[in-house]
């Protein structure tokens, strides 16, 4: 199946084609709808050439395996000062290891601020946020805009994945 008939490649200039796959995205409930297995990929179409590109997505943050959502609220509540909010119980919740959410705060703090898109939408957000309090100052601005926490969710991530 092939993407839009004038997509290229960015690597080598071959035609895109969708290469969709199957993945088990970790984090989320159980009793999860198939459609939303899939992991949206692209191929080159050029013989020969296997590259793949990943598109923006909001299920999946990068090539990571659990869920965005579930990355961004988990990494954004253990920033709080709520002693409900133990690893223990989201591990509960999801299934999300110490050693994980660790990775995900150091991600947060180190490596998501110099991304394109955070350092895009960064230049819309007035005044700026700290980026040692990010996701979690990110969701609250959010908050503030649309208050609904669904919209919230959804409009950041789209943002995030997206840009403005």
């Amino acid at each position: 199946m092939r993407a839009e008939p004038s997509a290229r490649m960015p690597y080598c200039g071959g035609p895109l084609h969708s290469a969709h796959y199957q993945r088990k995205p970790r984090g989320g409930p159980p009793d999860l709808c198939e459609a939303y297995e899939i992991r949206f990929s692209l191929c080159c179409g050029r013989p020969g050439c296997r590259r793949r590109i990943l598109p923006s997505s909001v299920r999946f943050w990068a090539r990571r395996v659990y869920w965005a959502p579930v990355m961004l609220i988990v990494t954004a509540l253990r920033q709080g000062q709520n002693p409900a909010v133990t690893l223990e119980r989201l591990k509960g919740l999801c299934g999300v290891w110490r050693s994980t959410v660790k990775r995900w705060q150091r991600y947060f703090l180190k490596l998501f601020p110099h991304t394109m898109n955070y350092r895009r939408m960064a230049g819309h957000l007035m005044p700026p946020i700290s980026t040692d309090r990010l996701p979690r100052d990110l969701l609250i601005r959010f908050d503030q805009t649309f208050g609904n926490p669904e919209t919230v969710l959804i409009q950041c991530l789209r943002t995030l994945a997206l840009g403005p």
